[in-house]
């Protein structure tokens, strides 16, 4: 997903005014929209691939590397500056936890036990668990019975997606446990970003790449202490994670944001309910992960309830 770190960075900053003429995109935004989708959905399956050399953090770790170095050069092509001032470093250290080095590591190690289809439709859950977050802990949102509905829906669909019947058979607890913890991170890191970084004068564009930059210095530190350095260098792992940073993490930040100025960020958030879709097709076509019929029966549950979470009343 990916899709809950660009959606949430997106959100932090509204765009610094600038007096230049606006320039209309190349590709019509429907092109980009689709683009994106097919990217973060292949995300899992880049993640999958990844794994098979490299540990789980140190998949992270050159996720966040690449997809900083795309941000830092786009910064420097537009002659921007990262973000200035203690008080919005330290909140984007924040924000770079709970939004790229936690969710993304979780599910690098969600991976090695669970398939990339089962962790792509586990990111789809993050929508409900930041109605809950919104409704239980913030309480600053309103319980509408259709909200409500769809967050007792949404999570349904999770218990049917994982055979809850069936005593949860061929699932694994813990990697499965993982994968919804992330996609919980994500909703956290929403509501810290929405509360401390909405107004603070800084582009999109800064205030991401200081976030990548903070997560990537996250991981360094922590991944030679937890996780052995890699010895060999296997050409399609190594292509794997470097299309995870570079495409999943850099690029798309950069093609969502330019979705957010042009359409507004409730056409760009449907990028989440066609994610879990590509991802399942990517492992099943690809990898030739096995898919069972309570597999995409409880992904359009869960997305059907994700999407009544985010429907909000109309003025009267």
């Amino acid at each position: 997903m990916t899709t809950a770190t660009a959606s949430a960075s997106a959100t932090a900053s509204p765009p610094a005014p600038s007096s230049a003429p606006v320039r209309r995109p190349l590709l019509d935004w429907r092109i980009r929209f689709g683009a994106l989708c097919l990217i973060w959905g292949f995300s899992f399956l880049f993640i999958k691939v990844g794994n098979e050399a490299f540990a789980p953090l140190y998949v992270t770790l050159g996720r966040l590397l690449f997809g900083t170095a795309v941000l830092l050069v786009t910064l420097a092509v537009k002659r921007e500056r990262l973000p200035r001032g203690a008080r919005v470093w330290g909140h984007l250290a924040v924000a770079a936890f709970f939004l790229n080095a936690l969710p993304f590591s979780l599910f690098a190690y969600a991976e090695t036990t669970i398939s990339s289809t089962l962790a792509g439709i586990c990111n789809a859950a993050s929508p409900l668990w930041g109605m809950l977050l919104a409704v239980v802990v913030v309480s600053d949102d309103r319980p509408t019975r259709r909200r409500v509905a769809g967050l007792g829906l949404g999570f349904i669909g999770v218990l049917i997606v994982l055979g809850a019947w069936q005593g949860f058979s061929g699932q694994d607890p813990l990697g499965t446990g993982l994968a919804l913890i992330a996609s919980a991170s994500y909703a956290v890191g929403w509501q810290y970003v929405r509360r401390t970084l909405s107004h603070t004068g800084h582009s999109h564009l800064s205030m991401s790449g200081g976030q990548l930059l903070l997560g990537t210095v996250q991981l360094a530190l922590v991944t030679p202490v937890f996780a052995a350095t890699p010895t060999s260098f296997p050409v399609l792992p190594l292509l794997a994670v470097l299309a995870l940073g570079a495409l999943g993490t850099g690029v798309a930040f950069l093609v969502q944001y330019g979705l957010v100025d042009e359409v507004g960020p409730t056409t760009a958030m449907m990028v989440t309910y066609f994610v879990p879709v590509i991802a399942t097709a990517a492992g099943v076509a690809v990898l030739g992960e096995h898919l069972t019929w309570n597999t995409p029966v409880g992904a359009a549950v869960v997305l059907i309830g994700a999407a009544l979470t985010q429907r909000r009343p109309g003025p009267r």
